[in-house]
């Protein structure tokens, strides 16, 4: 009997629909020419790697190949991967036209190029070189100098990692676990346009990332300096807001709600003012002009005066805090007699008076002295669409929550767990690990005195 030979099916990972949707590819790969992304990343990067040995040499261009390889990290996401290690399994061509070669690069070839990469510690040139790249193309140093300075928005993202080496672990937000991560920075204008992205150790606070990321980048742009900041309430704390005013910057967030009790802790409180309203036409929410006081743990005499734009958002009720003239000294102090006279005829529950209930505040705080309410509402209720919702779009087309660790693998299951199913499992127990446990798990069975599985295995193994 003959068969006849047959090709080779070459697939690729994203198949023919999402490869013709993916063609946009050739687009990045003319854009990454014509805004000289590939130069300026050419730039930075050594020629080779250089040795212990040999002097440390001028910077030089890529040889073709390693540019090709270069262009193999930047397109991996345009044909559907987003590890490198998927390469193995690659068979499409997609790869190679982007990165001008009859063939993909293997993984080897990937692997061995960024190991010379961190070898040669090039991801703070990297970073840098991407920083000039994002402040030219979206103009931003053009921006910056018009009469009314933009804001620029800044928050944090951590990204878990799964290892055996013990790497410091964070709150995972979009799992709400805490566990080994990276911890990005990221930077972006008003427009939403990405500026920097900088990677930290898993348990760096955002206070900390914040000056970390604003120094690299008006270093690389050197004469640009970023003003007004918006970030999250994470960095609601007096000294980090101090620290930012005496470098002359004004920082936007919101107060978190441990901070305040009520409307009459506010200051100098203006007329409210219409923000947002339904289809209808109705009112939903209000701002009005304020002041608050910020306490600082150090210097209780110093406190920190802020200016607010007080949201008094009318859909959402919260119950108003009791004055101590208000409380009642016992729980049925404000009960009549006749309330609770349930043995007499005719008597009936009276119901509990509803508890006053007031809108809902959000309180929107800044550094800056002089403020329109309005306005500055406006700027933080934009984080949302200009970072919040950008970095959302991230997760899948950058690959941002893909384990770049272990994948979980099917475990053995103990024999305390295993409980009165011992004798049947024992067969596949030896079938996984390979050991025989026949004895064990029949002197288990036989010795119900024993304290636990592990006696009943060391009486048997005993001569």
């Amino acid at each position: 009997m003959t068969f006849a030979p047959t090709e080779k099916k070459v697939t690729s990972p994203a198949g023919g629909p999402e490869w013709q949707e993916g063609a946009g590819g050739l687009l990045l790969l003319t854009a990454s020419h014509k805004t000289a992304l590939l130069s300026q990343l050419e730039e930075v990067l050594p020629m080779k790697p250089r040795s212990l040995r040999e002097p440390e040499p001028s910077l030089q261009r890529l040889f073709p190949p390693q540019r090709s390889l270069l262009l193999t990290l930047l397109f991996l996401p345009a044909v559907g991967l987003h590890r490198f290690w998927e390469l193995r399994s690659y068979t499409g061509g997609e790869l190679a036209v982007l990165t001008g070669r009859s063939q993909p690069y293997s993984y080897r070839h990937t692997e061995r190029f960024l190991l010379q990469l961190s070898a040669a510690q090039s991801d703070q040139a990297l970073t840098q070189a991407l920083a000039r790249w994002t402040a030219a193309v979206w103009q931003v140093e053009e921006r910056t100098r018009g009469a009314s300075s933009p804001s620029f928005y800044v928050d944090g993202h951590r990204k878990p990692v799964y290892t055996e080496t013990l790497i410091p672990r964070g709150l995972i937000g979009r799992l709400g676990k805490i566990a080994g991560c990276r911890a990005l920075v990221l930077l972006h204008d008003e427009q939403g346009h990405p500026l920097l992205v900088t990677t930290h150790r898993g348990d760096l606070h955002l206070m900390q990332g914040v000056p970390k990321l604003l120094t690299s980048y008006e270093q690389v742009t050197e004469t640009m300096h970023l003003n007004h900041l918006v970030v999250d309430r994470e960095a609601m704390a007096a000294d980090f807001l101090t620290q930012l005013n005496t470098e002359g910057r004004t920082l936007t967030t919101i107060l978190k709600t441990n901070q305040y009790s009520g409307l009459d802790d506010f200051l100098n409180v203006g007329p409210f003012v219409p923000l947002t309203t339904d289809r209808q036409g109705t009112i939903v929410r209000e701002v009005a002009p304020a002041q608050f006081w910020l306490a600082r743990p150090d210097r209780q005499d110093e406190p920190l005066l802020l200016s607010v734009a007080l949201i008094r958002d009318l859909r959402k009720s919260v119950l108003c805090p009791p004055s101590e003239e208000e409380l009642p000294r016992a729980w049925w102090a404000d009960i009549r007699h006749e309330e609770v006279a349930w043995w007499q005829q005719g008597w009936q529950a009276t119901p509990a008076p509803a508890p006053p209930t007031e809108p809902r505040l959000i309180p929107i705080v800044t550094t800056a002295e002089q403020i329109d309410a309005l306005q500055l509402a406006q700027t933080y209720i934009h984080r949302w669409p200009a970072q919040e919702n950008v970095i959302k779009d991230w997760l899948l087309p950058l690959g941002l929550d893909v384990n770049h660790g272990f994948a979980k693998t099917t475990g053995i299951r103990s024999a305390r767990g295993l409980g009165g199913n011992l004798p049947c499992r024992a067969q596949e127990i030896e079938s996984r690990s390979g050991c025989r446990v026949g004895a064990i798990v029949a002197a288990c069975v036989s010795c119900p005195g024993e304290k636990s599985p592990g006696e009943c295995q060391a009486r048997t193994l005993l001569p």
